[in-house]
């Protein structure tokens, strides 16, 4: 029975945190429109650095995106200050999901952007997304497994971490 509730708990997580990446896709095609990747907002941009290849995929880092996802990362931790609590595997769930938001989000962005759709993401035709693997960027896979891991470890051998109201 308990398996039966974590397993129900954590495909409502998943199809919530899809969700989510669904809206916020919304909202960023309706401030990109068809110049992705910040490339027309009044926004400070760094085109060229070593680290970028590192840490950012090759992309260019704009004061936006740095903006967005740390704005992302608290918004995913929010749960976790209103609730007053913090373990290693509550930590471990925020991170997964907030993996599988950027994957779905991004994703959602080109099929709901007029401008692009799925087919110019598959087709690699997307100047920001450098480095595909199976006709998805390679940070979509890397989000998809680490955040898979991630939320398998959080729930594995879990007791009833969440109190009833």
């Amino acid at each position: 029975m308990r398996h039966d509730k974590h397993a129900l708990h954590a495909f409502c997580l998943a199809g919530y945190t899809i969700l989510l990446g669904f809206f916020f896709s919304m909202v960023e095609v309706q401030i990109e429109g068809s110049q992705g990747w910040a490339a027309s907002l009044p926004t400070w941009r760094i085109e060229h650095h070593p680290l970028l290849s590192i840490l950012w995929g090759g992309r260019p880092i704009t004061g936006y995106h740095v903006w967005v996802f740390s704005f992302m990362a608290f918004v995913f931790h929010f749960p976790l200050f209103v609730l007053g609590t913090w373990s290693l595997r509550f930590e471990a769930r925020v991170l997964g999901c907030l993996m599988f938001f950027w994957v779905f989000e991004d994703f959602f962005w080109f099929v709901f952007n007029p401008a692009y759709g799925a087919a110019k993401l598959f087709h690699g035709e997307v100047i920001w997304h450098k480095h595909m693997i199976l006709f998805l960027p390679h940070d979509y896979w890397l989000f998809l497994i680490l955040g898979s891991l991630l939320l398998y470890w959080s729930f594995r051998g879990q007791k009833n971490i969440c109190t009833p109201c």
